[in-house]
């Protein structure tokens, strides 16, 4: 056993003595029980209402151009510390807009692109902001610049012909469309083109972008949209003419069961039993066994109804 005085400590000194448990002599429960829900809400209301700053009205044109000379310093400063958050610079120029001045919300717009001219959020919104405010030569050059600088951004062109379509400049949307065109885009660009030539019953302006279209993008999913427009249109011929060339140009594609098994239910569909199943046993012929699950299937269909 050590001595406390010579600097030794005993087993007795070294324990952490603890409190006796208290013991609860009345376990019934309470005539008003607290809900977890009522402390928070008392502890909500118990809170110190929020400090605002209270409005500020403006009386003269002495107190405007301060309040404006604020805000504008209080823009800029953040510019400075935050350069490449595009919400500020947004911020900032649509603040300029909501004082009507225009040139300087412009300004705002034009700084906001060079520092970054690649993030098309902010030529759109630079562009419905001249929209909005009926400056259309001013919104028609934003698109011109923003689509010359970003071509492969599809919201900008298709932004840019819904304002020519709105202002019924049918001209100026359809030459948008050929510049958007020059650029190849993806099937939905083709296909928007052709969408809008239909709403002016322009059939054969739609049918030669169809051509362009199955040009550009040779696949299944462009012939057999090509041959149901004409089926649409009545132009049971011309429908036969796009499968046959189709299959020319695509019998040994992955997708060929696909155009095979649409050509056959057209030709069903054109009462003409004997060209489907010819065109069946094409497929069955030039297509292998473990991808024509799909094929074995409509021929069975068919031949179930027609007989064989």
């Amino acid at each position: 056993m050590g001595d406390p005085s010579l600097g030794y400590l005993t087993k007795k000194d070294t324990e952490v003595k603890l409190p006796r448990p208290t013991r609860v002599k009345n376990k019934t429960p309470a005539p008003i029980q607290i809900t977890a829900e009522q402390i928070l809400r008392e502890a909500r209301e118990g809170k110190e209402a929020e400090i605002r700053p209270p409005k500020q009205k403006i009386t003269d044109v002495t107190e405007l151009n301060d309040y404006r000379l604020r805000k504008r310093k209080e823009f800029e400063d953040l510019i400075r510390r935050f350069r490449w958050n595009t919400g500020v610079w947004i911020k900032y120029a649509q603040w300029e807009e909501s004082q009507k001045d225009f040139n300087r919300a412009r300004s705002v717009w034009e700084r906001a692109l060079e520092v970054d001219y690649r993030n098309h959020t902010l030529w759109l919104k630079y562009a419905e902001v001249e929209m909005k405010n009926k400056f259309i030569n001013h919104a028609r050059n934003v698109w011109d610049r923003a689509v010359t600088l970003l071509p492969r951004v599809d919201p900008l062109w298709t932004n840019y012909i819904q304002m020519e379509e709105i202002l019924g400049n049918v001209a100026g949307a359809r030459q948008v469309f050929e510049r958007w065109m020059n650029w190849q885009p993806d099937q939905r660009g083709w296909l928007s083109y052709i969408k809008f030539e239909l709403r002016y019953n322009e059939i054969e302006r739609a049918r030669a972008i169809f051509e362009r279209l199955v040009q550009c993008h040779p696949k299944v999913s462009s012939w057999i949209r090509y041959a149901k427009f004409e089926m649409k249109n009545g132009e049971i011929g011309r429908a036969r003419n796009c499968y046959e060339r189709a299959v020319d140009n695509l019998a040994d594609d992955e997708e060929a069961e696909q155009l095979l098994v649409a050509f056959a239910e057209f030709e069903e569909w054109c009462k003409e039993p004997e060209r489907a199943r010819c065109i069946y046993k094409f497929a069955l012929h030039h297509i292998p066994k473990q991808h024509s699950e799909d094929l074995y299937r409509k021929l069975a269909a068919f031949e179930k109804q027609y007989g064989g």
